[in-house]
């Protein structure tokens, strides 16, 4: 057994909380329905990427490479200035849906270069243009493009245009489960001497201005040698962030900047974009002079030839410091997590593959490991609002999700992409786990289980969707997902977690009767549904009414359904190996799928087909108002 896989055996055995710290933190909170308090859900509207710097986020924190602990109360991320841009930048920026001539598109360049699945080593990497960044160009050109045209990318302004930029090389290393190394590396790919401001910024996620009486926790610079930033906070306890050298330590909070936004006071002296404001600005009054606060960066100003690099050490505890915690072993240590993670991999990638192949797969793998997210929804508090401040819009309880009003998301969960899609999708995260299932079994079989928790399941069995529309259909996935993370688990530890097989069985049991009881309108063993995989892009939308009246019987939705009653009726078959009360439901399944297969030929006995036998393919039926059908 590897270290890591030690490490994943403790964190399963919860002995080792070797998750607690990871890329929990998503690359962008703003412009996503959570943060929309809109009357007409226009939420790339309601809150633009210009508000991000300076308006406190309400259910989440976004960044630049970033961590935070599995509750999102502290995070850590980077900021960079190269003299010449109008703000800092502490986040990835990108076109919004109703801006580019593709919908929402990040226009940055960053990788996800390596993970372990407990986190224990990460490495991340950013590309930095020196010159000015072409926000408005941007968001202009693409927004002029037509559909018919390709997306104008970063690359396209010339911003890299004689490499003039900086890769940005950040790692993270644990020497313990609340340890944490941290490695930032700086280099210069240009022809010419050039700046660069880095910021390492740690802040705590705004949990106290929604909530009148909640706790606040507190940054501060600490007092003794070294330079080092103390954290407080009710239940994380104390941390300690130091720092190497003797850099500048600016404190604001948290806070939003009204005065900015809406020409209003501020609550507060020092607010979120304070820290911005005092670096890009030269605003000395913007940081707290008595260096405390709730949100911290550490200012160091590198100034590199061409070629040169530069790097920084940090360190994240719940130890106070003493002595020289960025010397001594910290090299050794990073070097060691290194090579565990090399040993680690060298169990999940076949040997076979040829060496590019292989790095391919290690760094896919990454990618899915850096895609976690600190997810936080509660759709009753959303639409009612926070106690103390002004009640949103009444037109948001006829709105999106008022139906899911039972719906309490607070959990690290598999995200598409934490920029173009920071939100769950119920059956992208069916083929997510099957991946993820190959490094990390336990948080695969965790994700379909959670899913099917009741303050995520709607009462009446359906799968949250998405957060633009929590009650959309999605291919039903969540039955195949957990029979293959069953079946990947059991070849890699050479033992079967029947008890997880159970759970999931069961709760799909209520899953598929939604199925049965609201997309089979008829009854007859054919299905509709609205967007269910294989037309992804159709012609109208198949989960509306039509506005001719009628129906369609789908010939993808159908497919699903029959596959649905073959991952049950193999999942009840393996079940009953050990307990025979199984074998009558595996019946049930096997005789759903012949009448499902029956049905696709001859619906309802009426001699009406999904089949074309001339082009060899299934097809949608439309059903008439006045009874009659076409394909």
């Amino acid at each position: 057994m590897t270290r890591e896989e030690e490490r994943l055996a403790a964190a399963r055995a919860r002995t080792a909380h070797w998750k607690r710290w990871g890329p929990y933190l998503t690359e962008r909170q703003w412009g996503t329905v959570r943060e929309d308090y809109s009357a007409d859900g226009t939420a790339w509207e309601f809150f633009p990427h210009d508000h991000a710097r300076s308006r406190a986020y309400r259910w989440g924190e976004d960044g630049l490479a970033g961590i935070s602990d599995n509750h999102q109360r502290l995070c850590f991320a980077l900021a960079l200035w190269n003299g010449r841009d109008p703000i800092l930048k502490e986040r990835l920026f990108g076109v919004t849906g109703n801006e580019g001539n593709h919908g929402e598109d990040v226009k940055e360049y960053y990788f996800y270069l390596d993970s372990t699945p407990t986190h224990s080593y990460m490495k991340y990497l950013y590309k930095y243009p020196q010159g000015v960044f072409p926000y408005a160009r941007l968001v202009e050109e693409n927004r002029r493009r037509s559909r018919r045209e390709p997306e104008f990318e970063l690359l396209d302004t010339g911003a890299f245009d004689g490499d003039r930029y900086f890769d940005v090389l950040v790692e993270y290393a644990k020497a313990d489960i609340d340890d944490l190394l941290i490695r930032i590396s700086v280099t210069n790919r240009g022809p010419e001497p050039a700046e660069c401001d880095l910021l390492p910024t740690l802040w705590f996620r705004n949990t106290w201005s929604w909530q009148p009486g909640a706790a606040r926790p507190a940054l501060s610079a600490a007092r003794g040698p070294g330079t080092v930033i103390e954290a407080e906070h009710e239940s994380l306890g104390l941390r300690w962030l130091s720092c190497e050298g003797a850099p500048e330590l600016l404190f604001t909070e948290n806070e939003t900047n009204t005065e900015r936004l809406w020409t209003a006071p501020n609550a507060s002296r020092f607010v979120k974009d304070g820290i911005n404001d005092y670096v890009v600005a030269g605003r000395r009054e913007a940081v707290n002079p008595a260096r405390v606060g709730t949100k911290a960066a550490v200012r160091y100003r590198l100034q590199l030839g061409p070629g040169e690099s530069a790097a920084v050490k940090f360190r994240l505890s719940n130890s106070p410091p003493v002595g020289e915690v960025l010397t001594g072993d910290f090299e050794a240590l990073f070097a060691q997590r290194m090579r565990e993670a090399d040993e680690f991999y060298a169990t999940v990638i076949p040997a076979a593959l040829p060496e590019d192949a292989k790095r391919v797969m290690r760094q896919a793998l990454a990618g899915m490991l850096w895609s976690k997210q600190f997810y936080h929804y509660y759709v009753r508090r959303w639409l009612e609002g926070d106690p103390g401040l002004p009640a949103p819009p009444t037109a948001r309880w006829h709105g999106r999700n008022h139906e899911w009003t039972h719906l309490y998301n607070e959990d690290v969960i598999s995200m598409p992409d934490k920029w173009e899609y920071p939100w769950y999708a119920a059956w992208d995260l069916g083929f997510h786990c099957v991946a993820l299932a190959l490094v990390d079994p336990d948080f695969a079989k965790e994700q379909l289980i959670l899913f099917l928790r009741e303050w995520y399941m709607h009462p009446n069995g359906q799968l949250p969707a998405y957060e633009w529309a929590l009650g959309d259909v999605n291919p039903p996935v969540h039955a195949w997902a957990a029979w293959r993370v069953y079946k990947i688990e059991k070849r890699l530890r050479g033992a079967a977690d029947r008890n997880f097989l159970k759970r999931v069985f069961h709760k799909l049991l209520i899953n598929f009767t939604w199925w049965v009881n609201r997309k089979d309108a008829e009854g007859m063993n054919v299905f509709q549904g609205g967007f269910l995989g294989l037309d992804n892009i159709g012609v109208f939308d198949r989960g509306a009414p039509l506005p001719t009246g009628g129906h369609i019987d789908q010939s993808d939705g159908t497919s699903w359904m029959g596959m649905y009653c073959l991952n049950m009726l193999a999942m009840a078959l393996e079940l009953a190996r050990e307990d025979p009360a199984y074998e009558d439901v595996a019946s049930k399944f096997f005789e759903h799928f012949v009448y499902i297969a029956h049905a696709t030929r001859n619906r309802g006995g009426t001699g009406i087909s999904l089949w074309d036998e001339e082009d060899g393919f299934f097809y949608d039926v439309l059903h008439l108002p006045d009874g009659g059908n076409c394909s």
